[in-house]
């Protein structure tokens, strides 16, 4: 099964090559997120190798018409459905099945120093995990609201 073609990419709105991989694995009840990075911002294409998650992108570019606005997709082993997160994006997910492998392809090199998070219940975004006290954390616990984040992209400029 091919699961990327730079070409058929490209033409679909994905023009960057991707520049590192990664996998986590998770068990049911783990969310990570909401994470981004910036200013070196990353665009993901993401999928799930085994098992279920609930994933979500949130459009958090200042000035962006559809600031704080969210897109939330069941990735499976068993859909083989992929999300592209586009840079400006915070990005999270929460395991649905027993345990998952979660796959990122990213256009930009992880960056420690970049790294922005957002607290994943933050009722401006209002996302419906399905979940109200999921596993998170030391890191994704503190997060701040996004109201008190000073450091997001700014739209047309990501």
């Amino acid at each position: 099964m091919e699961t990327y073609h730079f070409q058929r990419y490209k033409e679909v709105g994905i023009p960057r090559p991707f520049l590192q991989d990664s996998m986590s694995r998770s068990r049911r009840g783990v969310l990570r997120g909401l994470h981004l990075q910036n200013p070196s911002s990353q665009g993901k294409l993401v999928t799930t190798l085994r098992g279920a998650v609930l994933d979500v992108a949130v459009d958090v570019r200042v000035g962006s018409p559809n600031f704080g606005r969210y897109v939330a997709v069941e990735l499976s082993e068993e859909n083989r459905r992929q999300l592209w997160v586009p840079r400006g994006f915070a990005h999270g997910f929460l395991v649905l099945s027993e345990a998952a492998d979660f796959f990122y392809k990213c256009d930009e090199l992880y960056s420690p120093r970049d790294e922005v998070s957002i607290r994943w219940n933050d009722p401006e975004i209002g996302v419906d995990w399905g979940a109200s006290d999921p596993a998170l954390s030391p890191k994704d616990a503190a997060a701040p609201l996004l109201a008190q984040v000073t450091n997001l992209p700014i739209y047309g400029k990501v």
